[in-house]
């Protein structure tokens, strides 16, 4: 896989994939910039490095539709407040109008397309709409990893048409994730949590390789249930069931699931929540959190650890009640002397949000694209960086 270190961008338009896709209120207005900050040292480089630098990224999920408060000009503005640069905000991504306002940029200046999912075809991988989205620039640079795994045409049918790299964001996620992978340090211990089914294809991979694997939130009921546990009226992936029994049976105990939980008869409310043995769950409470016993065994596993991977929560942490669980590990994890890895997405914010964020060695940009990269497969988007030029 090339980067952008690889190519003379000097005096060139490059297109650069971005992932803008941030928090806003309902008036468009960006509420947390992380996102747009983690794609600075690209931007910057190509700056400094002399050339025309336009910006494409998703924001939502408008499909196909023109949505006002969807719109990229408020990225534009708080772009243009971090970078203290004016930056050009093109009212489309592909067409005539968008080729004449890129052809009047000036070496170093910055732009920023419309939102690439106003158009249904990006997300379809529409051949056609990478080819025009090509057409605006010499180069193409993917730095969003967070999107690495989808198959859409500003990540992957993109690079059928038009020299593409790396930027400094992809490089730095590969190479960390890359390392975890063909040689963590042991003991290895790994952290699956939420509710996402495609994660029993992480644990199956994990499996190869990592000591110790605990499991959490929707999934671990996934795995109660396969273990003939009674889980109440928890919900559970009922597809997943039978792959998680033959997990179980090859795991050789390396899979840890809890043995106590707070339940309660509705998460969303979560009234009268108490604590519950697994192997005396009552039949009318569904499990929200992992309980005290269970923090205590997962402390007990992860505290020799020498790298520990952390992807998703262990219980519903949306909800108050049912957080604890989720921040108690995230606590215990910044504290202590392994090497750990999290991923984005809820993990993430986990950490953020407990302010923890710089007690642990990564937080990866993307959630999706880092668990799908943990079960082994190769990511569409940097398949297609690796097999151009």
């Amino acid at each position: 896989m090339q980067t952008i270190k690889d190519i003379d961008v000097n005096g060139k338009k490059v297109l650069v994939r971005v992932d803008f896709n941030v928090p806003i209120d309902d008036k468009g207005s960006v509420l947390d910039d992380e996102r747009i900050v983690s794609s600075l040292q690209t931007i910057n480089y190509l700056i400094e490095n002399n050339a025309k630098v336009i910006l494409m990224s998703h924001l939502g999920r408008p499909n196909g539709r023109v949505i006002e408060t969807l719109k990229m000009n408020k990225i534009a503005k708080t772009l243009g407040d971090i970078l203290d640069k004016e930056i050009i905000k093109i009212d489309d991504c592909i067409g005539e109008q968008v080729k004449a306002k890129i052809q009047e940029m000036k070496d170093k200046d910055v732009a920023l397309l419309e939102n690439l999912r106003f158009y249904k075809e990006e997300e379809e991988n529409d051949l056609g709409f990478a080819e025009e989205l090509a057409s605006l620039a010499d180069i193409y640079v993917n730095d969003a990893f967070a999107n690495s795994h989808r198959c859409h045409a500003s990540m992957q049918g993109i690079t059928k048409f038009i020299p593409s790299y790396a930027g400094f964001l992809v490089e730095k996620e590969m190479a960390i994730l890359s390392k975890i992978m063909q040689n963590p340090e042991k003991p290895f211990v790994a952290i699956i949590g939420g509710a996402k089914a495609d994660k029993i294809a992480v644990i199956r991979n994990l499996l190869n390789f990592a000591d110790k694997i605990i499991v959490g939130g929707i999934l671990a009921n996934t795995f109660l249930k396969a273990n003939g546990a009674n889980i109440g009226t928890s919900k559970f992936d009922s597809e997943s069931v039978n792959s998680a029994k033959i997990l179980l049976s090859q795991s050789k105990g390396k899979i840890i699931l809890p043995i106590d939980a707070f339940a309660a008869k509705s998460i969303e409310k979560g009234e009268n929540s108490r604590i519950v043995k697994i192997i005396n769950m009552p039949d009318d409470l569904m499990i929200g959190d992992i309980g005290p016993d269970t923090i205590a065994l997962y402390k007990k596993e992860i505290k020799d650890a020498k790298t520990v991977v952390w992807g998703g929560p262990l219980g519903a942490f949306e909800h108050e009640k049912f957080e604890g669980g989720t921040h108690e590990i995230a606590l215990f994890l910044s504290g202590l002397k392994a090497k750990v890895f999290i991923g984005g997405g809820e993990s993430g914010a986990a950490m953020k949000t407990l302010g923890l964020d710089n007690k642990v060695n990564f937080i990866s940009t993307g959630g999706g694209a880092f668990l799908e990269f943990l079960s082994g497969k190769q990511l569409p988007a940097i398949k297609a960086l690796e097999t151009t030029n």
